[in-house]
């Protein structure tokens, strides 16, 4: 990085333009940057700092305090220029802090808001070009192009010689912080929280996989019981080394204890079932006894009973005896009684012939003639009966050729009337014809028509369409340009409004980091441990949130103009589609309105609906055309039908006149027939009259029949009596029963037999007797005795089952300890692996002898880096006597890593560099400050750093001292850099030809510079 040229206007003690020529001053390599106190000599590095990183270095940023210049005239703004070649590229770098000035229009002041502008030499075309306006873009841009932030440029280009004199007597964590914010070695810090936060999981995960063990340990303690009281369950806590293992131990002395209670349970439950058995055998045999003894006792009172019952018994045996003798007599009775019914029934049948032959038209005392006369009379009957047979089919033939007569009639009206509606219709054919032949013609006109008119209406509705779509696109246009407008407002708005909270928060950035600190605690930006005047908040300070929010709200409301352009390009890019949709087919370039190709298209739309219609018709036309040729020919034969009918029907007729004369012949004929009534129905009489006839013949017949049989079954019925021993019929009749009722007599008797015989038996029976012989039985003292052996086998049972169950809980819970065990184990290796990493980066761990963290250790090889760079310088400015070297030892009860000794060569020995004197000091500081520099260049990526700037401290040397400081700085150009050096000390103006004065002067201070005599005022 080169500096060419630097304009301040208005800008700290600056009121007026001040331009000072870094070209002019570096090209001698080594210029002298003096004046008197308070002239504003660190307020050009400030201006530097500014107009590279948008603030000055963290030490001179005051809370509330403003960069302008109080001398600055009030039209006049106060902008810090920068132009300087960084990474190959000539840039020029202009900012304006957040400021006032005066109103436009009236009194008064308004503040405009802080602004960056970064632009880029084209030396091809040799003009500036403008690349970005935004604070973050130029901010990002040059931090990415010089490789460190501004802490470290503050501390690497802008050499602050108190920071390094403190750095030098600094304690090991003092160091660590400076080193820490120059080398970003957050990295490795982030390792060690790391491996602490995976040491702590690890822990965790190790305590509760103990917490389980020890809950299983207290689940088997109570599962165990009294199995294990002689082992006490193991006591320790979660993390103790060798927990599992006793664990373990305790379980299987549990378990084993478990096993032998088991092993006595089952010996005791054998036991109680051998007498539970022996009691259940004892009540059986008592409950056998006293069965027999009360079978015994029942079969004696049965047999009593039964001696009560005999008379009964003996009044059953003489009734089934006289119903056995009085069956002899059921045939004859019951064939007498069958011959009464019959004549009964004889008797009635007789009855009703008679009435019948009073209905029939004969006399009723023909009933009583007897049957040979009346079957005389029927036979007369029969045979004039017999002779109306061919008047009667006469007769029906008569009617016959009526009914054909009048169907004939009929079907001549019917022909009559469909002769009459075909010549009807056929007379209007030709007309007809004509008039379906011409519509058929008119509708395929028709259809040939709508067909040209679908192919003109298409294209004109996709223009009315176009048209339509047009019209709105020239709205939505409108809308989406005033979209577009007001997005673009809003993120010009939002953009200014970021950039001003973003300059506001950076003015006031020290009030954040003030807010941090804490008395006795360094500084983070200058390391003290004092906070004599910690910087304060304004008012109108921003925090980092609001200025986040802020640059969201920009972000969005930038996407919203991106997407506003987007949506305004489519609309445009539609609507010229759409205008030329609507322009096609169009005569001259005029645009037709929606409402000329609407009329257009209804005119066409209407045409086409008319054509459509019509040639619709054409099918259903031509189908009527061909019904109605159908139809003529169906009438044309339903004519020529029926005249071949009416033909027909006159030949019919002749033939019914010539039956119908015969059939007259006949009939005239027939006696008996008076002419009031017909053939039918004389002969329906004389046929009701033969079946009366017959009727009562047969039921004088039956009465006969019936009296005769009577009379017979009463004699036999007699005798049967007789013979059985009854006096009379009616007696045998009283004696008699039925099958059921001697079956039940029969079961009475065979019931009341066995009854008798088998307590007989039962009496007879040898073990019988013997136990009515014996004492009484007492079952119930055996089914106590009983209970009480249940009762024994059921506790002994449920013992066993505990103990099994306990065996089976101990079992399971020793094989989850087991299985936790295991578990546990690639965790503890886990556990002992991260743990002993944390505790060496941490510097917790016995095997890191010298309690070295790992970020001090990585710091503690940037260090000896920067004392062997120091080192180099350090011997010439100390005449080769005093050497930097990095120390790793312990100070007390501190950690080690982060020393810094110096080995003086007059005397051999190492000693603290707080030992050192002022000059000393200085030199010493100034060294290891030229060494940081070189290490964190290299560290940032080996950005070339051409312009150094050292800060005061040149007063404390002395005239050999300060020459062999010189001579050391003026070596730099040997790397071609040039080194500014800030100080009032008179005795440099002599010795560095080249300066730059600042002159403080009442209207504020202004630059000279000088290049070996002449002087050029800024």
């Amino acid at each position: 990085m080169r500096l060419h040229r630097l304009d301040i206007t208005g800008f700290g003690p600056f009121g007026t333009t001040q331009t000072v020529d870094f070209d002019a001053l570096t090209e001698a390599g080594l210029f002298l940057l003096h004046g008197p106190t308070g002239a504003g000599k660190t307020s050009v590095l400030d201006a530097v700092c500014y107009a590279l990183y948008g603030a000055v270095p963290g030490a001179r940023q005051g809370p509330g305090g403003s960069l302008r210049s109080d001398h600055a005239p009030a039209g006049t703004a106060t902008e810090v220029v920068l132009d300087l070649t960084v990474g190959g590229r000539r840039l020029e770098i202009t900012r304006r802090p957040e400021q006032l000035r005066p109103k436009k229009r009236g009194s008064g002041f308004t503040k405009d808001k802080a602004q960056s502008w970064l632009r880029a030499y084209d030396p091809e075309r040799g003009a500036w070009e403008g690349l970005s306006k935004s604070h973050q873009e130029i901010g990002e841009e040059i931090t990415q192009l010089i490789g460190m932030s501004r802490e470290q440029f503050c501390q690497v280009v802008l050499l602050p010689q108190g920071d390094f004199a403190r750095f030098l007597r600094a304690d090991a964590e003092a160091r660590g912080k400076l080193l820490g914010r120059l080398f970003d070695t957050r990295r490795f810090a982030a390792v060690e929280e790391h491996l602490a936060g995976l040491r702590r999981v690890a822990e965790q995960q190790v305590r509760d996989g103990d917490e389980r063990l020890l809950g299983l340990a207290h689940r088997m303690a109570q599962a165990a019981g009294p199995a294990a009281a002689d082992w006490p369950a193991p006591d320790g806590k979660p993390g103790d080394p060798g927990l599992a293992d006793s664990v373990l131990a305790w379980a299987a002395v549990a378990r084993a204890g478990a096993r032998e209670a088991l092993d006595v349970a089952a010996c005791a439950l054998a036991a109680a079932e051998s007498r539970q058995a022996a009691a259940r055998r004892a009540l059986d045999e008592e409950r056998e006894l006293a069965a027999r003894q009360r079978r015994y006792e029942d079969a004696v009172r049965r047999r009593e009973e039964l001696e009560l019952r005999r008379p009964e018994r003996d009044a059953w045996q003489a009734r089934l005896d006289r119903a056995r003798k009085a069956e002899r007599v059921a045939g004859p009775l019951s064939l007498r009684d069958d011959a009464e019914r019959a004549h009964r029934a004889a008797h009635a049948a007789h009855a009703r012939a008679a009435a019948s032959l009073s209905a029939a038209g004969l006399a009723p005392e023909l009933a009583d003639a007897g049957t040979e006369h009346l079957t005389a009379l029927a036979g007369h009957l029969s045979q004039e009966l017999g002779g109306l047979e061919h008047a009667r089919l006469a007769e029906r033939r008569g009617a016959e050729i009526a009914r054909e007569r009048a169907e004939l009639e009929r079907q001549a009206r019917a022909d009559e009337d469909t002769l009459h509606d075909a010549d009807a219709w056929l007379a209007g054919w030709d007309i007809l014809r004509r008039t379906l032949q011409d519509g058929v013609e008119a509708a395929q006109e028709a259809a040939t028509r709508a067909e040209h008119l679908a192919g003109r209406l298409d294209p004109a509705r996709r223009r009315l369409a176009a048209a339509r779509r047009r019209d709105a696109l020239i709205r939505d246009a409108e809308a989406a340009g005033s979209r577009l407008a007001a997005a673009r407002e809003q993120a010009n708005d939002a953009h200014e409004t970021w950039l001003d909270l973003r300059e506001r928060r950076l003015r006031g950035i020290a009030a954040e980091l003030a807010a941090g600190l804490v008395d006795g605690d360094p500084c983070a930006v200058c390391g003290s441990p004092d906070h004599p005047a910690p910087a304060r908040a304004a008012d109108d300070h921003v925090d980092r949130a609001a200025e986040d929010r802020a640059y969201a709200a920009y972000t969005h409301a930038d996407e919203n103009r991106s997407a506003a352009e987007r949506d305004l390009a489519v609309v445009r890019e539609a609507l010229t589609a759409a205008r030329a949709e609507a322009l096609a087919g169009a005569e001259g370039d005029a645009e037709p309105t929606v409402g000329e190709l609407a009329t257009a298209v209804e005119r066409l739309e209407r045409a086409y609906d008319e054509a459509r219609a019509v040639a619709g018709g054409m099918h259903a036309a031509r189908e009527r055309l061909d019904r109605e040729e159908a139809e003529h020919r169906r009438r044309l034969d339903v004519r020529r039908q029926v005249e071949r009918r009416a033909a027909a029907r006159t030949a019919q007729r002749e033939a019914l006149d010539r039956a119908q004369a015969d059939v007259d012949a006949e009939l005239a004929r027939v006696r008996g027939v008076d002419g009031t009534g017909g053939v039918a129905e004389y002969a329906t009489l004389l046929e009701l009259r033969i079946a009366r006839l017959t009727e009562a013949a047969e039921a004088v017949r039956a009465a006969e029949d019936t009296a005769r049989r009577l009379k017979e079954a009463d004699d036999r019925l007699a005798d049967a009596a007789f013979r059985a021993g009854f006096d009379t019929p009616d007696a045998a009749a009283a004696a008699l029963l039925d099958d059921v009722r001697q079956r039940d007599l029969q079961h009475r008797l065979d019931d009341w037999q066995a009854a008798s015989a088998a307590v007989a038996d039962r009496l007879a029976e040898p073990e019988t007797r013997a136990a009515a012989e014996r004492p009484p039985a007492d079952p119930d003292a055996a089914r106590a005795a009983l209970a009480d052996a249940d009762r024994a086998l059921r506790d002994a049972a449920s013992t066993l089952d505990a103990h099994r169950d306990r065996c089976a809980q101990l079992a399971r819970l020793s094989r989850e300890a087991d299985a936790e065990v295991r578990r546990l184990g690639p965790l503890r290796e886990e556990y002992d692996r991260v743990a002993r990493l944390a505790g060496l980066t941490a510097g917790t761990s016995a095997e890191n002898e010298r309690r070295m963290r790992l970020e001090s250790y990585v710091l503690a090889a940037r260090l000896e880096q920067v004392a062997a760079a120091a080192t180099a310088r350090l011997q010439r400015m100390s005449a080769g006597r005093y050497t930097l070297v990095h120390s790793d030892a312990r100070a007390g009860a501190k950690r080690s890593g982060l020393g810094l000794h110096v080995v003086d060569a007059w005397t051999g020995r190492e000693r603290d560099t707080a030992t050192l004197s002022g000059g000393e000091t200085f030199f010493a500081s100034l060294a290891l400050a030229l060494g940081l520099a070189d290490v964190v260049t290299d560290e940032a990526g080996g950005v070339r750093l051409d312009t150094l700037f050292i800060d005061e401290g040149f007063g404390s040397l002395d005239d050999q001292t300060l020459d062999e400081v010189l001579d050391v700085l003026d070596s730099l150009r040997e790397r071609d850099r040039s080194v500014g050096i800030v100080s009032h000390v008179g005795d440099l103006r002599r010795r560095v030809p080249v300066q730059l004065e600042v002159v403080k002067e009442r209207a504020g201070s202004r630059v000279r510079l000088h290049t070996g005599g002449s002087g050029l005022g800024g």
